[in-house]
């Protein structure tokens, strides 16, 4: 069966990361998000996968190839331009995307799944087309129910009795909000639908092509599913992605490494003396990362690969990608270090490099002489 990964935004939404990182490779706990729906697909037997990609594009088509690694097929679909020899990205909508890849060579020639590539979703993807099949629906949008005070951070769908889509709303009040069913970016299809989408123009699959189906009263409906739906948008959502994993909440995604002590992982080769530091639960600690003596780890706390926290640092809730070093005495709380860019969970950055930080929190990979560093320096949240 034939699906599609939607991977061609450019993720402003959680930058820094995205300025180097396409979303849809960024990581949780080493394994990046789009993987994990690879998986999904596979196991329920869409083993033909189209991408479309734009920015950053080669890095995800680096990263997963032709996809033989990963038990499927995967072909990618590149909206851009090359301008003074480099790749600059123009995405044309999701739904823009499917309708160019139709027009190539049709490709969607039967029932076909679209998902959001950014997102960890653990859904019966079989049970879905089976209730899709059985309405003799056109398209149909997979729905979470959340609380009546959450649904002004998503877009909400509006059915009546049996399902069938009778409008949206995007981002209501809640006392606007008509219903508490939202869109999850989980779509099925069938090939018909693409009559609906016109050729070489930038087109949305939730803003231009579900308000015209609505319109004409296509066979559109929306099903509610219980399933874990964890949606990366934003810096705080991402934040909370890989909280939830450390803390056991996302069944479908395990810790990786080996427990050491009771909720604390590592990778490979950690240089740490155990007896000489404050490690406490849940942290996943990367391979080939050193923890000088006198350091304390708060979790849920995430440290990535080749790593170096000195002695006296504190990480308190926070995130910490490769090749991060932590200078003496300092406390990290409530941050996300990405390269030189030191964010807090609300999505604010600190580029430290500019903000002359950067004998703070620097690459491990470059020489430091922390010797005449011995002030307690405090990167806390207020």
């Amino acid at each position: 069966m034939k699906a599609m990964i939607l991977a061609a935004g450019k993720g402003t939404r959680v930058r820094p990361i995205t300025y180097t990182m396409p979303k849809p490779l960024m990581p949780i706990l080493q394994k990046p998000v789009m993987e994990f729906l690879v998986e999904l697909l596979r196991q329920h037997g869409f083993n033909q996968i189209m991408v479309n990609v734009s920015h950053l594009a080669e890095e995800i088509e680096n990263y997963f190839r032709d996809g033989q690694h990963f038990g499927v097929e995967i072909a990618y679909s590149f909206e851009g331009r090359i301008e003074d020899g480099q790749l600059v990205g123009e995405a044309i909508g999701s739904a823009g995307g499917m309708r160019r890849i139709q027009d190539f060579s049709p490709f969607f020639d039967d029932t076909f799944v679209v998902l959001c590539g950014d997102a960890l979703i653990d859904l019966d993807l079989t049970a879905a087309l089976k209730w899709h099949r059985e309405k003799g629906a056109i398209a149909t949008v997979v729905m979470k129910t959340v609380d009546p005070s959450e649904v002004s951070s998503y877009g909400v769908v509006v059915t009546d009795e049996e399902g069938r889509i009778k409008a949206f709303q995007e981002k209501p009040s809640v006392e606007e909000a008509l219903s508490n069913n939202i869109n999850t970016g989980i779509y099925i299809f069938e090939p018909e639908v693409l009559d609906y989408i016109p050729s070489k123009e930038v087109f949305d699959i939730g803003s231009d092509l579900f308000p015209k189906l609505v319109e004409i009263g296509a066979p559109f409906y929306a099903i509610p599913m219980d399933f874990q739906w964890v949606d990366i948008g934003r810096v705080p959502d991402y934040w909370q992605a890989i909280r939830s994993v450390l803390s056991g909440e996302v069944k479908n995604v395990s810790i990786p490494g080996r427990e050491v002590a009771p909720g604390v992982f590592t990778g490979l080769n950690v240089s740490v003396n155990w007896d000489k530091v404050d490690i406490q639960g849940p942290v996943y600690i990367g391979g080939m990362t050193k923890i000088e003596d006198g350091a304390r780890i708060i979790g849920p706390s995430m440290i990535g690969p080749n790593c170096w926290i000195c002695g006296g640092a504190t990480v308190d809730n926070s995130v910490i990608f490769e090749y991060s070093r932590l200078g003496p005495n300092v406390r990290l709380v409530d941050k996300l270090v990405y390269g030189r860019y030191c964010v807090d969970k609300t999505g604010a950055a600190i580029d430290v490099r500019a903000a002359a930080l950067d004998w703070l929190i620097k690459d491990a990979r470059q020489g430091a002489d922390w010797s005449s560093i011995d002030q307690d320096l405090d990167l806390v949240s207020p």
